[in-house]
């Protein structure tokens, strides 16, 4: 247990009265030399919502003080949620009043003024904003005789910024701005700023796109002097580093990616041992070669995070140089890698695995199409193009099967949603969306990664060495007891009474499969399921039923890749001492922290510029009839999906033939009279009656075949 962990157990005992840090000091015996460090800690403690401090100055924990510290998300309407950092509490109702001048995203306190009674969120009010979740915001600037005010983009944001005339820099009516908040609100004040950059006008081509990055705080740029450590790298890899290692440049080692990937982080190869096992070799760019731990670019890295992939462009978590270049596995040339083999015998179990820090050669750079065309469609022309890598594709094909059996056996769920491929001509117009293919061939990688990715956890964590692993928490009862009810009107229900084994679950997706409620259950189920995270703790990982699981195969796109691979690394080499491993500790979970909070943003600026892209092609198609499904049904109308994934609202007022009633347990609209009713999962014909690109709305309404 560390030192946190002893301090808030302390703390949560029964005779516990609120001390102040001296007392605390006294009573952890922290030496005179120490004290600084100790203090320091306290203060983290505090601003992570471990500890309170009250107005005397002593320390408790919030649930000892009626007290729940959190995130709070933000509503148009003026009224807020706080999300609990203990996901033991529900969320917290703020109404208006009770904001006390906290805005969406803000780290606060909130005092609980009532507890939620069944069914019912408990109500509570600010006592306290720890740190502001936005110092920047992006809005349309709107311009009045003697200032100006910003609505900002993000509508959970509800209130205007107030601009003074001196302070628009230039800024337009209708432009779009990035201001800097300089007075936070308070009671009917709105909060105050200036334009530190101005965008663009909205009506100009790509003013859209970089509302979203900036919105995001994503840099699209690096600062000079990551760009100068960079460019200082040698390119030509020395020849001490390469006796060090493990020469594999004569195997067949491929990659398999996408047509557009410049990012090759991970290789392959494959052969059938004679007794019928297999050997599969895993090979990741050893990123961590070059980018050393605490220089700029490992600080810039850690701090994006992850790269994020925009509908019009990638925003890398490494210098294009590192990315593209000298770390991406490009074929006929000698790339530093660390391998992972694998012995693997054909009920799919991992007999024997191996890491080394190697050198390779990649052979050829395939793509998924090409290799699918060649497993699904016996493609002659490019058989004959690859003949020297036949046998390899066929052994993969075999593998990746008896793999993919050995997860569905112990219950691992698969979730089949589709995905869009948004085409867009060279103004960045969206000309096509499609549903994106999930081939052969991309199966087979993921079964490989998958398999990497849980070698490479078990035996860091046999090993006892602190370590980053990808968790996926069990879920929450009381979600999964709503989604049992909400099986049961399909006829549906799961084994466990209490804990729901991932397995049952699988079952269930199988038995739904091609059903008209197949896409309402998928829905409901994720739903119900927690949020996957990084965590310096080994919890397993629910989805995949795995006991360990991590994030080794792609250390050019994600930060958590990178330190995994450091770690291994230093384990590897013998270069782990107590020290280090106490110093591991103190850093894995901010590292955690840190890359879980990053990877949530990323995804949420790529489902942004895709959900724009969607609005805008589908401005361009009012009035178009479209066959979709039901995919949600809220009190205010019913959410329709077509076929290439693009989704818009049918409105609760729009429905003429009567009076509707929301039925919250079974997702559906029910007419009062007729009981006609509408959900998840129904067939409906639809016609496009309006876009708003702004706020990235669509609205549908339905049609009678005899329309």
């Amino acid at each position: 247990m560390n030192t946190k962990e002893k301090l808030v157990e302390f703390m949560k005992e029964k005779a516990y009265k609120p001390m102040n840090k001296k007392e605390l000091a006294d009573i952890f015996d922290v030496e005179k030399g120490q004290l600084k460090d100790f203090f320091e800690l306290l203060e983290e403690m505090e601003k992570e919502g471990y500890i309170v401090q009250t107005r005397e100055e002593n320390y408790g924990v919030p649930e000892k003080m009626n007290l729940v510290f959190g995130r709070l998300q933000g509503n148009a309407k003026g009224f807020g949620f706080l999300i609990p950092d203990n996901q033991e509490i529900k969320d917290v109702f703020i109404s208006p009043n009770d904001m006390n001048g906290a805005l969406h995203n803000d780290k606060v306190l909130v005092r609980l003024n009532r507890k939620g009674a069944e069914n019912k969120k408990p109500e509570g009010e600010v006592i306290r904003v720890i740190e502001r979740g936005n110092t920047k915001v992006v809005g349309t600037f709107e311009k009045s005789r003697n200032f100006g005010f910003v609505v900002p983009d993000d509508e959970k944001i509800s209130m205007d910024i107030f601009i003074p005339k001196s302070q628009v820099n230039g800024a337009k009516h209708d432009d779009k701005v990035v201001v800097e908040i300089t007075k936070w609100p308070e009671k009917r004040r709105s909060p105050e700023g200036f334009v530190v950059e101005v965008l663009g006008s909205v009506h100009d081509v790509g003013t859209d796109i970089l509302s979203i990055v900036r919105k995001h705080n994503l840099s699209e740029t690096f600062p000079e002097e990551v760009m100068e450590e960079a460019e200082a790298i040698p390119e030509e890899i020395p020849e001490n580093e390469i006796e060090r290692r493990l020469d594999l440049r004569d195997k067949t080692i491929f990659t398999i990616d996408g047509a557009d990937a410049k990012d090759l982080d991970d290789g392959v190869s494959v052969e059938k041992l004679e007794n019928g096992d297999y050997k599969l070799g895993v090979h990741i760019a050893d990123v961590t070669h070059y980018v050393k731990q605490n220089s700029e670019l490992d600080k810039e890295a850690l701090r994006r995070g992850t790269s994020v992939y925009l509908v019009d462009r990638v925003i890398p978590m490494l210098p294009k140089k590192l990315s593209n270049g000298m770390c991406s596995l490009n074929p006929h040339v000698p790339r530093l890698t660390l391998s992972v083999f694998m012995t693997i015998d054909k009920n799919g179990e991992v007999k024997e695995n191996k890491i080394y820090e190697t050198v390779i050669e990649s052979k050829a750079r395939m793509t998924y199409k090409d290799v699918s065309d060649i497993l699904e469609n016996e493609d002659k022309e490019l058989m004959e193009e690859y003949s020297h890598l036949m046998d390899d594709f066929r052994i993969m094909a075999e593998l990746s099967k008896v793999l993919r059996q050995r997860r569905e056996k112990r219950g691992s769920i698969d979730f089949d949603f589709d995905e869009a491929k948004i085409i867009l001509d060279e103004d960045g117009k969206p000309i096509d969306i499609k549903k994106y293919d999930r081939r052969t061939s991309n199966r087979l990688i993921e079964e490989f990664m998958l398999v990497c990715n849980e070698t490479v956890a078990e035996y860091m964590h046999s090993t006892e060495t602190p370590f980053l692993y990808r968790i996926h928490e069990d879920p929450d009862e009381e979600r999964m007891g709503e989604f049992k009810k909400f099986i049961y009107n399909f006829g549906y229900s799961l084994k466990g009474d209490e804990e729901v084994h991932p397995k049952e679950l699988q079952k269930l997706l199988e038995k739904i499969k091609g059903t008209k409620e197949e896409t309402v259950i998928n829905t409901i189920m994720l739903r119900s399921l927690k949020k996957a995270e990084y965590s310096p703790n080994r919890k397993g990982h629910f989805g995949l039923a795995a006991k360990y699981y991590t994030h080794f195969t792609s250390p050019i796109r994600r930060y958590p890749d990178l330190m995994i691979h450091r770690i291994i690394k230093w384990f590897i080499n013998n270069e782990i001492d107590n020290k280090k491993k106490s110093k591991l500790e103190k850093r894995l979970p901010k590292i955690a922290e840190q890359t879980s909070a990053t990877e949530r943003i990323a995804d949420q600026a790529e489902r942004e510029t895709n959900e724009l892209k969607m609005v805008e092609y589908m401005s361009e198609r009012l009035g178009e009839v479209y066959e979709g499904v039901i995919s949600g049904v809220t009190s205010f109308g019913i959410f329709v999906e077509l076929d290439n994934t693009i989704e818009g609202l049918v409105h609760v007022s729009s429905l003429t033939d009567g009076y509707y009633i929301y039925d919250e347990l079974n997702y559906s609209l029910v007419e009062e009279r007729t009981k006609k009713t509408y959900r998840i999962g129904d067939s409906v014909k639809i016609k496009v009656a309006n876009t708003n690109i702004a706020k990235k709305e669509i609205d549908f309404l339905l049609v009678k075949d005899e329309e």
